[in-house]
């Protein structure tokens, strides 16, 4: 069943032509961390730092990032594509180009971008394309989207590092995350927003390779 829906799924980025047109005005997707209770749409407190990192299924992602102390907030929604502020159903259909990203807000006294790196690697496989386990599409590609150019340069040291990682432990795969500047991040729905902590018996594919990713 896996093989035949992956056969089915269009893993190619999308043309920007057959995006959908999308919409000016924001989707509703809550005021509040469900969790914490901060506000989710900010403002943030000027000592925070903001990344955005992309691994799968975003209901599991967020959560991963949820429990790290340091970390001030999450929020998930779609980024890096073309249409803006997508539907999921519209992020689904795999024409918007984007992927599903966790927004994280985090003190960096309290926590170091290399920390939130280290824990985007080893929670998910991050040589599968356009996919993560049973989940198919272009909106479960990795990516990690920066907003500086120190979070840029770590970004891809840790690449590096974690590639060198996975082909000592015998994984030859190359490592598919793409490492961009931040693009726009649209807010997904209310109700995706820290699902598993809604849903505590809901969904999530997230799992790493159980190789660890070198500080």
């Amino acid at each position: 069943m896996f093989l035949k829906n992956l056969l089915m799924k269009n893993l190619d980025y999308p043309d920007p032509s057959n995006a959908p047109e999308g919409r000016s005005n924001p989707i509703d997707s809550g005021s509040h961390h469900f969790v914490s209770g901060q506000p989710l749409h900010g403002p943030y407190p000027e000592e925070m730092e903001v990344a955005q990192f992309g691994l799968g299924c975003f209901w599991g992602a967020e959560r991963k990032f949820w429990q790290v102390e340091g970390v001030h907030v999450t929020a998930v929604g779609y980024s890096g594509g073309h249409t803006p502020n997508p539907t999921y159903k519209e992020v689904c259909s795999g024409r918007t180009g984007h992927t599903e990203i966790v927004l994280v807000v985090y003190d960096p006294k309290l926590i170091s971008f290399t920390d939130l790196l280290k824990l985007f690697w080893e929670s998910h496989n991050p040589t599968q394309g356009m996919r993560q386990g049973n989940d198919v599409g272009t909106q479960y590609r990795s990516a990690i989207y920066t907003y500086t150019k120190e979070q840029r340069k770590l970004a891809h040291q840790s690449m590096q590092a974690y590639q060198d990682a996975l082909n000592k432990a015998g994984i030859s795969s190359a490592i598919s995350t793409e490492i961009l500047d931040a693009p726009a991040f649209y807010f997904a729905e209310e109700y995706h927003q820290q699902y598993l902590e809604k849903n505590p018996s809901g969904y999530c594919g997230i799992g790493g390779t159980g190789v660890s990713c070198p500080a």
